[in-house]
């Protein structure tokens, strides 16, 4: 009773703060009307995260779950999400606040970074192994997920070594298990282990190959690994086939090393829910089985699913499996789990008002963030220009003081207000839709004074200049800018000097483009000479599946 009365409560607020009226909280209403997956009578649908938290894992503790995903490039990293129904999902921390080594990631260092994690729960601590394809396999740890996690550490330090998994066995001893990247190590398609010491202190140099892809028919790209152990069994749930059109893969084996037998447990099927694979297998505290995983959304990047895992003589079988033979595939719509705890529906964040003493979670920049690139005061965010790096052309590809966040839905609106900068030394700022193309409106300095501009670059990593189409000198104090992301991923930009007034639309149709291994990101920047700033009154996302003013 008390699930349906908040589901009457927040269904109500959607619609008030979708059709633009007052509404308690009517932001944070709007923000969850962007996509909800809880349909409030016992059932959800995929995906349950339409946002890009790639190579998701995720931790049973009781009755909570906790989440964590690949971040490369950005900051902070290694998102921590909370659950309590492994549905609806709250983004409350970070576990990487700033990458190591810090010279080298305070410029950008698109598709490098964090790889595939792997969240742990051992001796009363959480723990994180993550992969740096060019350093290694650190790791980082809390006793609190939401609160501080410890600096992170270097275990296993090489070249191409990623997607770590570790497994504490029942004798004491410990293990941990990684792919290889062919990028950076000349080879991938094989599983290597190492004993570790439980502490993860010292992680032996020398390793086994205990599944080998290449031995096995049709396997191309086996990667993230999670290492399990249930009934007597080493489990290995591994993907294979790359993450387009791949599938996942399960191993097993009485010794951990082997020789392992191996099954196809998911594959797309029928569905339209391609390469489903790369995830995590949670067991509840009420026993049921589940699996977490990601979907390639092109520019919507890798967004989240959750299936039903059923075992068949020790074999999981993941998703529907409608003909018996063992291979099941995506459910578009399920019945919840069981949850011992109210539930509270949730959405990712997305809009700032710029009210609190710090920025929303939902944001990260495009390198290490440094102090001097933002401040809040008074409602307002101000940006601190900064150079604009021209290493791939006169783009804002090796720009790092990008602030970003995920595209949070298939289709929304988001505007921002900016206060004009009129006098200030040259400058470039807007809002900005951001990939290996990407497009901005906003103001650039045309011979010293403020003018509206709709700026579009293809093919930012391989080297493009900007081609700016001028909309005329600004003399109003004030412009809202706006942009509408249709269902195909093509958005429309558009800009207002008064809020009484109709948008009007600059450019033509804009189609976003996801970025070196990510989706498309939306938000803010602020490019030019010294002491050059650019203020902001908000950041405000709503739906489009009705009629927004």
């Amino acid at each position: 009773m008390r699930h349906h009365a908040l589901l009457a409560v927040l269904t109500a607020c959607c619609l008030m703060a979708c059709s633009g009226q007052s509404a308690p909280s009517a932001m944070n209403a709007g923000d969850n009307c962007l996509h909800i997956s809880d349909d409030g009578q016992g059932e959800y649908r995929n995906p349950i995260l339409h946002i890009d938290y790639s190579d998701p894992d995720v931790v049973a503790v009781g009755n909570d779950y906790y989440m964590t995903s690949s971040s490369f490039n950005a900051s902070p990293g290694l998102p921590i999400l909370h659950s309590t129904d492994l549905v609806n999902w709250t983004l409350i921390n970070y576990a990487l606040p700033q990458q190591v080594p810090l010279a080298h990631y305070n410029k950008p260092q698109h598709g490098n970074g964090v790889w595939a994690p792997n969240i742990r729960y051992h001796n009363g601590r959480f723990w994180i192994f993550y992969p740096d394809p060019d350093f290694g396999i650190y790791v980082v740890f809390a006793d609190d997920p939401a609160d501080g996690w410890s600096e992170p550490r270097l275990i296993l330090p090489g070249k191409g070594i990623i997607d770590p998994t570790p497994l504490w066995d029942e004798d004491g001893k410990a293990y941990l298990l990684h792919a290889w990247a062919k990028s950076r190590a000349g080879f991938n398609n094989v599983l290597s282990l190492h004993e570790m010491a439980p502490d993860t202190s010292w992680v032996n140099p020398d390793y086994n190959t205990i599944i080998d892809g290449h031995q096995l028919s049709g396997y191309r790209t086996l990667e993230g690994p999670k290492f399990y152990k249930r009934n007597g069994y080493y489990y290995v749930f591994a993907p294979a086939g790359g993450v387009e059109t791949g599938w996942q893969a399960v191993f097993r084996a009485r010794q951990i090393t082997g020789p392992y037998e191996h099954r196809t447990v998911m594959a797309q099927g029928n569905t339209l829910i391609n390469g489903p694979h790369q995830g995590a297998w949670v067991q509840t505290a009420s026993g049921q089985d589940w699996f977490v995983h990601f979907q390639s959304r092109k520019a919507y990047g890798r967004i989240v699913h959750l299936q039903p895992l059923t075992w068949v003589n020790d074999w999981p079988v993941i998703g529907s499996d409608p003909d018996g033979d063992g291979i099941g595939e995506p459910v578009y719509r399920y019945r919840k789990p069981i949850s011992a705890v109210p539930v509270t529906l949730a959405a990712q964040p997305t809009s700032d008002e710029f009210i609190a003493s710090t920025l929303g979670l939902q944001w990260q920049w495009n390198a290490n963030y440094q102090p001097e690139w933002h401040s809040l005061a008074e409602g307002k965010l101000t940006l601190h220009a900064q150079p604009k790096l021209r290493e791939t052309g006169d783009n804002l590809w090796m720009t790092s003081n990008l602030l970003l966040q995920k595209l949070p839905a298939q289709t929304f609106q988001v505007r921002a207000s900016l206060n004009v900068p009129n006098d200030t030394p040259a400058i470039e700022t807007g809002l900005l839709l951001f990939g290996e193309d990407y497009a901005w409106v906003g103001i650039k300095t045309l011979n010293k004074k403020p003018h509206l501009v709709y700026v579009q670059c293809r093919g930012a990593r391989t080297g493009c200049d900007e081609n700016v189409h001028d909309y005329g000198e600004v003399t109003s104090a004030k412009v809202e800018l706006r942009y509408i992301l249709a269902s195909d991923a093509t958005a429309v930009f558009a800009y207002r000097f008064d809020s009484s007034a109709p948008f009007t639309v600059v450019g033509e149709q804009f189609k976003a483009r996801r970025g070196r291994w990510v989706g498309a990101k939306t938000g803010l920047f602020a490019v030019g000479e010294d002491n050059a700033f650019a203020e902001y009154d908000y950041v405000r996302f709503t739906p489009m599946h009705r009629e927004s003013q």
